[in-house]
């Protein structure tokens, strides 16, 4: 299940993109400005703003003509790395993430079910999650 954390980050992506593509100056925009147009907290969205940044997909300014624009393209910014960024590992166990990876301290993997299980699991969302970018929610299919 996706935090609010990670949901919001993809409100202010998405309003981010909009204004991207419909603005001659890059569409930069005010944390405010964002929040009105897809209402949410603004000291929140901050936070996540600074994460983004933090991260490469935002760019931030200072002063009258400041705010905040994406960084890069919108069709370079996939689902998986924004949850990855706002949330951590994709995958459901912790011995089947592959940016994540940790052993489990009292299981033999080769003979676990569960852990070939979940590999699926993980493979099936990544399938998506990885494929997906933030263009597709301006373009929804």
């Amino acid at each position: 299940m996706l935090t609010k954390k990670a949901q919001y980050a993809f409100r202010a992506l998405t309003v981010l993109a909009k204004a991207h593509a419909s603005s001659e100056d890059g569409g930069w925009m005010s944390a405010k400005q964002i929040c009105a147009s897809s209402p949410m907290s603004v000291k929140f969205l901050e936070q996540i703003l600074v994460e983004l940044r933090s991260g490469g997909l935002v760019k931030s300014r200072r002063g009258p003509r400041g705010g905040h624009a994406l960084n890069v393209l919108a069709q370079e910014i996939s689902m998986a790395k924004v949850i990855r960024m706002m949330e951590g590992p994709i995958a459901p166990l912790a011995c089947v993430s592959l940016n994540y990876y940790q052993k489990c301290e009292d299981c033999v993997e080769e003979d676990c079910g569960l852990r070939r299980m979940m590999m699926e699991v993980r493979d099936a969302q990544l399938a998506i999650l990885e494929h997906r970018t933030l263009l597709d929610f301006l373009n929804p299919t």
